[in-house]
């Protein structure tokens, strides 16, 4: 399971001109589901996503999570992180779980978020998103479990 998370002062989700999911300061999290992942997977990659501290203390320092500084979550389906981009000029999905399975485990993900007590937003799965944001940083990071 992949998360490319990006540390936002905003950010939202539309489909068909309809916003579905919106935070203010916080995480957006991409998430990309692989065909062997499992619950454990998405337990420890949730953990990593909330733990990850990437938001400034007092010194100027990422030494702070998203739970640290009452951000929210945004989660987006995003099944081209589980891309094979080693050869060719086309990328492969192989390795990318199938849209049940990847249904299943972003469903799960976002529920787990929500139940640890932070305000977790989320896209629509399978749907075509426009997903816009003012990333704080710029900050990204790539995290796989």
């Amino acid at each position: 399971m992949i998360a490319l998370i990006q540390r936002v002062s905003s950010a939202s989700v539309v489909v068909n001109e309809e916003v579905v999911g919106e935070i203010a300061s916080g995480l957006l999290v991409l998430l990309g589901v692989e065909r062997n992942d499992t619950q454990a997977n998405a337990d420890k990659l949730l953990r990593k996503v909330l733990g990850y501290r990437v938001f400034s203390d007092d010194a100027d320092k990422m030494n702070l999570n998203v739970q640290q500084v009452g951000g929210s979550l945004l989660v987006v389906s995003q099944f081209t992180l589980a891309s094979d981009t080693n050869s060719g000029l086309r990328p492969s999905f192989s390795s990318a779980g199938s849209p049940a399975q990847a249904e299943i485990w972003y469903d799960y993900f976002v529920k787990a978020a929500q139940q640890s007590g932070i305000t977790t937003a989320s896209g629509r799965f399978a749907a075509d998103m426009q997903v816009s944001l003012v990333n704080d940083g710029p900050v990204t990071f790539w995290l796989q479990a």
